[in-house]
């Protein structure tokens, strides 16, 4: 790791969202500088958001060296990055890169670089520059190009308006895409969208809007959703440019006259970038004034040189004049052609011829070192030359103080003092927008939020202001931020959903509250709701259904496996399939199929519910053969007039459905309970286990016959009210004495009642006998009529009990209701066999 730095005292984390209440559906984004806060240089931005990392450039300072040039590394536990997105090849942007891959724990991790092709190729060229530039005289290495050269290797490539997924992360399951497209700033250049879990992040880095001679200038892309977040380069504030045609001419025209005057003009420049547009114009204004012929125009950069053929490479990705030149043959990068008039030197200046006048274009545009420093400390004492500045001069270094012409400049090897008497200009054709440009642009972009970054402290102030009061005008509801190094900028998004219903689905509108039934579809976290008929014309996708089927060898009959699938399921559909198989289905999932003597088929469509069900089924039938319940019934004589054979000998042939269907569809048995031990069977086992002496009690005809009376109805409900006169104008107290006779007279009637309905039942009931109690439950609705409430109490206790265990799950499944007639075989049946079949049939 680099190096502790302190961290600025004071810095503040901006949450733009206090008090939300933390059980809403809220995501935190977190936005982080580690350079180019409040500044220009080592561009470094850190984005988290739901358990992924993602760090936009890596840079360096120009105006330190070393570690002092680094972004805020030691802020970042870089093993839980999950990709470093480099936006173009310039130092302040990429140069960090090697560092932290080689010498930073980001080699734990599992993270990925992404940077475009042409970004790619040009960055190996000027890396090796920078270390061997860097290093020169001193011991402040950051890295060599060893190191260099092998994190270049595992850097992966992209073309624009490519969308590329990152891979997956081991501490969340967020996906993250992103898609480039073109900055216009220099060859290869790019913003980046980027999409994490349907939050998307505009990430501008250095970006121009103005047409010029060879780039593709930056356009808003088309995109079906804005960006929530847009994080954006603020270089000039609220300066405006000149027209580029007006920069040209007032450029042309400054040459010129310092040539005319018997002058050198230096072009401090960077090796690639601008230098490629100030070439283009100076070959085409010397074209069109042959006086200019004999004053050479010298470009020293052995780097560029080099880089000339990365440029000729991705002709395709510039300008169309560019593309169009290259077309017809003619390749306006090939500075070394008989028709131009640029004279590259790609071995320092050994070779200039500056006796007379020339323009001498030389790196770096900084004038920290290398040929430009030393032409210009060369060239300063003569007034007859002149300096033009072309491009933006971060704060500390030369090419900015010298802009304010001061008398004397320091030697590059100390020492005296050089004194400055050549002319200083400026005109600026760097490739970042001004603030009209800037402007414009985020107001196509319009996000929620605009974090600025990339400017000095005052021009980004400045540019706040002015944003905010453009958009508080018309009352645009934005938030910006302009964060310093390290402070972190805290986002809040709802988390909403919302599905687009399309297909024949969408062609009717559903009414209020109700309910759809149809497929979700996740794509690049958008959601769709379709039919399943309309999955394959609209995603491309087809649903498919799993038929699993298992096939059983049993050696019982077909009768015995349906009285304990009767037993355990209850409802059982019984009838032939399409083919004539003896087939029965439960609880309308799972069919067993007779498809031989000894073989059961078990088919069923595969779903998480329908399993469960066929597991049980098939665990059923598995231990059919062993079940002491089997042997009861094979080996102990009924009242039936049927044989009952030996489990071992040979079942015979299942029997013909009773109803079989015409189509191959399995009916319904009509008396599908025939042989399955009733509830009523199993109630009267169950209250004969708690109380030990229960009888069912049938009507007599007489009492049956009987109507009971309004009285009757009335005292056999313990909840109806009873209408009790009393005089209000009599005495109180003989008022309460009556009231309390009459109460007393009702209760006595009641308990009378109660007596004649358990010595004459009018309905069957169920009787419980406790020492000399006794309770009578109903079997119609389960009621309970006693003259012992305790007895009462417990007996609809133990009714509640039994309901739970008694049901079958058929009847569980589907909500089964407290009458024990409905389902009860006793319709065709006489109630006094029953007590007979639990002892036969009970289990």
């Amino acid at each position: 790791m680099s190096s502790k730095r302190k961290v600025p005292d004071g810095i503040p984390s901006i949450n733009p969202i206090d008090g939300i209440n933390a059980l809403l559906d809220i995501d935190e984004m977190t936005v982080q500088l580690l350079g180019a806060g409040q500044e220009v240089g080592r561009s470094c931005c850190v984005i988290k958001y739901k358990g992924r990392t993602v760090v936009c450039d890596s840079g360096v300072h120009p105006a330190f060296s070393g570690m002092a040039a680094l972004p805020y590394l030691d802020e970042l536990d870089w093993s839980t990055v999950d990709a470093i997105l480099i936006t173009h090849f310039h130092l302040d942007h990429a140069a960090s890169l090697t560092y932290v891959m080689e010498k930073t724990n980001f080699r734990e991790g599992n993270g990925v670089v992404y940077m475009s092709h042409p970004t790619k190729a040009v960055y190996k060229f000027l890396m090796s520059d920078f270390v061997r530039v860097s290093t020169a005289g001193s011991d402040d290495k950051l890295f060599s190009e060893e190191e260099m050269l092998v994190s270049w290797n595992s850097i992966q490539g992209f073309d624009f308006e490519q969308e590329i997924v990152l891979p997956a992360s081991e501490s969340s399951t967020t996906t993250v895409r992103f898609t480039s497209f073109a900055a216009g700033h220099v060859l290869g250049a790019c913003m980046f969208l980027i999409d994490i879990a349907g939050t998307r992040v505009l990430y501008t880095g250095d970006y121009s809007t103005e047409e010029d001679r060879h780039l593709v200038p930056a356009r808003v892309p088309v995109w079906e959703k804005k960006p929530d977040v847009m994080i954006c380069e603020s270089t000039y504030g609220v300066q405006s440019h000149e027209p580029r045609i007006e920069k040209e001419a007032q450029f042309t025209t400054l040459v010129q006259n310092i040539i005319k005057r018997g002058g050198r003009v230096l072009l401090p420049v960077f090796a690639l970038g601008r230098a490629q547009e100030i070439l283009l114009i100076l070959d085409e204004y010397w074209g069109q004034h042959p006086e200019l012929h004999h004053v050479p125009i010298y470009y020293v950069s052995a780097l560029a040189m080099k880089c000339m053929e990365v440029y000729r490479q991705y002709i395709h990705t510039m300008a169309p004049n560019i593309r169009e030149k290259f077309a017809r043959g003619v390749n306006p990068f090939d500075f070394k052609g008989k028709n131009s008039f640029i004279r590259p030197l790609d071995r320092g200046i050994a070779k200039l011829n500056d006796k007379g006048p020339c323009v001498v274009m030389a790196s770096p545009g900084f004038l920290t070192n290398g040929v430009s420093r030393e032409l210009l400390e060369k060239w300063a004492p003569d007034p007859r030359n002149g300096l033009i500045i072309t491009g933006y001069s971060v704060e500390g270094v030369l090419a900015r103080t010298i802009m304010n012409e001061p008398t004397e400049i320091p030697a590059m090897q100390g020492g005296a003092k050089i004194s400055r008497r050549l002319s200083v200009d400026y005109i600026s054709f760097s490739a970042h927008v001004d603030y009209t440009q800037n402007s414009k642009f985020i107001d196509e972009v319009m996000p929620s939020h605009l974090i600025l970054v990339h400017g000095e402290s005052n021009n980004m102030s400045r540019l706040r202001s002015a944003l905010r009061t453009k958009f508080g005008e018309r009352k645009d509801d934005i938030q910006i931020y302009t964060p310093r190094n390290v402070e972190i900028v805290r986002l809040k998004f709802r988390g909403e959903r919302m599905a687009k219903a399309l297909g024949s689905l969408a062609e009717t509108t559903p009414a209020p509250n109700s309910n759809l039934s149809g497929l979700l579809v996740s794509k690049d976290f958008t959601y769709t709701f379709l039919a399943p008929s309309d999955l394959r014309d609209f995603t491309g996708l087809s649903t498919s259904v799993i038929m699993q089927r298992q096939r059983i060898k049993v050696a019982v009959t077909w009768d015995l496996v349906r009285w304990h699938l009767q037993g355990m399921y209850g409802k059982i559909e019984q009838g032939v399939d399409a083919d004539g198989v003896q087939t029965m289905r439960v609880m309308s999932t799972v069919d067993i199929k007779a498809v031989g003597k000894h073989d059961l088929a078990i088919e069923w469509v595969g779903s998480v519910a329908n399993d469960m069900v066929a597991d049980s089924v098939i665990a059923l039938v598995l231990g059919v053969d062993g079940s002491p319940a089997t042997v009861k019934r094979t080996s102990t004589g009924h009242s039936h007039s049927h044989a009952h054979p030996h489990p071992n000998t040979e079942p015979p042939t299942p029997p013909q459905s009773p109803h079989p269907s015409q189509d191959g569809k399995v009916e319904e048995e009509e008396d599908e309970f025939a042989s399955l031990p009733s509830r009523l069977d199993r109630l009267i086992a169950f209250l004969d286990s708690y109380f030990g002496h229960v009888e069912l009690i049938q009507p007599s005809e007489t009492d049956a016959a009987e109507d009971p009376s309004e009285k009757d109805t009335t005292m056999m409900d313990g909840d109806a009210s009873v209408a009790i006169e009393v005089d209000v104008n009599e005495v109180p107290e003989k008022a309460e004495m009556e009231l309390a006779a009459k109460e007393a007279e009702v209760e006595r009637e009641k308990v009378e009642q109660v007596k004649i309905m358990l010595k004459h039942p009018r309905v069957p009931v169920v009787r419980v006998k406790l020492d000399d109690n006794v309770a009578d439950v109903t079997v119609e609705d389960l009621s309970v009529v006693s003259d012992h409430e305790p007895l009462k109490r417990r007996v609809e206790s133990v009714i509640q009990l039994a309901m739970s265990i008694v049901l079958p799950l058929s009847a569980s499944v589907a909500g089964g209701d407290r009458s024990l007639l409905q389902h009860h075989p006793s319709k065709k049946r006489e109630l006094g066999s029953v007590k007979e079949e639990v002892d036969a049939d009970a289990v």
